[in-house]
């Protein structure tokens, strides 16, 4: 999220609060900005799928983020500044490129998408009011699962994870607007009745993603340009922790992240359109790009990948709108593949 988002939301009752997930706090780069990493690095060129989205009027400006896909290849995103009674949740046709409304409210502000593996449900994040709610699996049925404080302090939940069991694992991005290390990594049983802090003190948490066996979590932080690892036990406790990547990304911004069968880690960038691709060693593979002539987007926030396939979907936003493109990924898509 970027506090420039915030800035430009200041005016609109419903978001006064927000702080958008897959925001930095700079403008984006163009397109043929130097890369966010050596010159030997493999480039991938994204082709544009759709156009989903323009800048609203209320708001000013267009975000798409929570990119989903169910075992049957069906798309979701979410539109973190859609104002209220425009789509805040649009379905996308991947073979024919249109978007359909598939939820609206007068409250949200979502910024991610996840799937539950306990109830089926769709759980999204609502960074404004401090809420994760969920949705029925075809929409609607809209119901608050989590609000309140964690710890004596209120959360920003921005991104989302699932583990086998069905808990919640959420980057909780307390202190992006005032520039401190407020943030927190937070896990919510299931049913919704217990919150638990994992990690704390970390600047503005934003991706968060199961490593492909579950062992671990990866999750970035926006306003540091790095990725960090928690380790887990089987009941989900901490057991070490450790900063794995540091990105090189220039006034981009490590937004959110997705894991491909082989444990490669993808690497959302705010402030330029692209996406960093890292093996679980740290080494940088690609650099998935939106070619140079695509003008006026600046942003690459997250990816979904065809569950089984390689296609990925990826979400671009900028002044010429909200976009959804796609490329071939390094691996298959598995459950971690939605970027939360």
């Amino acid at each position: 999220m970027r506090r420039t988002t915030l800035r430009s939301l200041a005016g609109i009752a419903a978001l006064t609060t927000l702080a958008l997930t897959g925001c930095g706090t700079q403008q984006g780069l163009a397109d043929d900005s130097p890369a966010a990493a050596g010159p030997a690095e493999r480039t991938i060129t994204a082709k544009r799928l759709a156009r989903l989205t323009r800048p609203h009027e209320e708001t000013g400006m267009t975000l798409l983020e929570g990119p989903l896909l169910d075992a049957r290849g069906r798309l979701l995103v979410v539109d973190v500044t859609a104002p209220a009674g425009e789509p805040k949740v649009i379905r996308v046709d991947v073979e024919k490129g249109k978007g359909t409304p598939f939820h609206t409210d007068e409250r949200g502000a979502y910024t991610s998408a996840q799937y539950s593996p306990h109830d089926g449900r769709i759980y999204l994040t609502d960074y404004a009011h401090g809420e994760i709610v969920s949705l029925a699996p075809g929409g609607g049925d809209r119901r608050v699962f989590f609000t309140g404080e964690v710890d004596g302090a209120p959360m920003h939940p921005d991104d989302l994870a699932f583990d086998q069991r069905g808990d919640l694992y959420v980057s909780d991005s307390r202190g992006l607007s005032e520039g401190t290390a407020e943030g927190r990594v937070v896990r919510i049983t299931r049913d919704g009745k217990k919150a638990t802090v994992l990690a704390d003190k970390l600047a503005a948490p934003n991706g968060i993603s199961f490593d492909a066996e579950y062992r671990g979590l990866w999750f970035s932080e926006l306003t540091e340009n790095r990725i960090s690892y928690l380790r887990l036990d089987d009941r989900g406790e901490v057991t070490s922790r450790h900063t794995a990547i540091r990105v090189d990304g220039g006034i981009a911004q490590t937004d959110s992240i997705a894991v491909d069968a082989d444990g490669n880690l993808y690497q959302g960038l705010h402030g330029r359109p692209a996406m960093a691709v890292y093996d679980r060693h740290g080494a940088r593979l690609a650099t998935v790009e939106v070619p140079a002539r695509h003008q006026e987007l600046e942003s690459a926030t997250n990816v979904a990948i065809t569950p089984g396939g390689t296609r990925a979907h990826l979400t671009v936003s900028g002044p010429a709108g909200g976009y959804v493109y796609t490329f071939d990924a390094l691996a298959e898509g598995i459950r971690q593949s939605n970027g939360g």
